[in-house]
């Protein structure tokens, strides 16, 4: 490994990317549910379970880093190494969307880690690539990227919610879901276009454990019968073939994409006069 790819090991290993127990990356607002004109602080969060570690803002890292309210979308400010990673004014009309694109980073992992990993985020299609090509016992080398979004609850609901951003990988909810409690339908898009057979787990903060997960339909499509009010986290991962040049230049085998979406459903109290 040449001196690049360890500086980048020991970016991921500082923010705990690393573990396979610590994979999950989120936006975890001061508050889902700002008073209007508040200050919001913005954390980015790394972890399991709804439980994380703060990833402290870094230029290097950061794609693409927004909010959206109404029509207009600006960058977010921040200082450099801060938690939170930046701060947004909520003008609490229309829900507002906060978004968040890391650049590619590369990750190196043992080969039975590697195909844990895999198996635990329903990639079994890329095991089965790797045993056909004889792969299954070489150490999985990708670059990722994170691709989060949070919706921090307004007066109105949002259509700009179910517009997508154009991250590389995307949960697009059909409607915004900080209005009502129950049923959540969206759709995942990679690079634009909806991604069949791609694995969404829905998971409640005050309860982790009581996760569900199911597969996009043939456009893409998602949903879940039932979520209960309080902070949710979906989120799914895709990983494609890197190609040959990344594998000539770079020596990366797959590039992954993580998306994420945090909100907070209203119980039947707070759903009053919204729309």
């Amino acid at each position: 490994m040449n001196a690049c790819r360890h500086a980048a090991l020991a970016v991921m290993l500082a923010i705990g990317i690393a573990p396979l127990a610590a994979h999950d990356f989120w936006i975890e607002p001061s508050s889902f549910r700002p008073e209007t004109g508040s200050v919001v602080g913005i954390g980015l969060r790394v972890g399991q379970n709804f439980t994380g570690d703060p990833v402290r803002r870094s230029s290097d890292l950061i794609e693409k880093f927004v909010v959206k309210q109404g029509d207009r979308e600006t960058e977010i400010a921040g200082t450099e190494g801060s938690d939170p990673a930046g701060v947004v004014v909520a003008k609490g009309r229309e829900t507002t969307i906060v978004a968040y694109q890391s650049k590619p980073a590369f990750l190196e992992m043992p080969a039975s880690r590697f195909e844990e990993y895999l198996r635990l985020e329903g990639l079994e299609s890329i095991i089965a690539t790797r045993r056909a090509g004889g792969q299954s016992g070489k150490p999985g080398l990708e670059n990722f990227e994170r691709c989060a979004k949070a919706l921090l609850t307004g007066a109105v609901a949002s259509p700009a919610v179910s517009t997508p951003i154009g991250f590389e990988l995307e949960i697009v909810p059909d409607k915004d879901p900080t209005v009502h409690a129950g049923r959540f339908a969206g759709t995942v898009l990679y690079q634009g276009v909806p991604l069949a057979g791609a694995l969404v787990t829905a998971m409640p903060s005050a309860n982790p454990a009581a996760r569900s997960s199911v597969r996009t339909d043939a456009h893409g499509a998602f949903s879940f019968s039932m979520l209960q009010p309080g902070v949710w986290l979906i989120k799914s991962v895709h990983m494609v073939d890197a190609g040959w040049t990344s594998r000539w230049f770079s020596h990366v085998d797959w590039r992954s994409f993580w998306a994420s979406l945090t909100f907070d459903v209203p119980n039947a109290a707070r759903t009053g006069g919204r729309s």
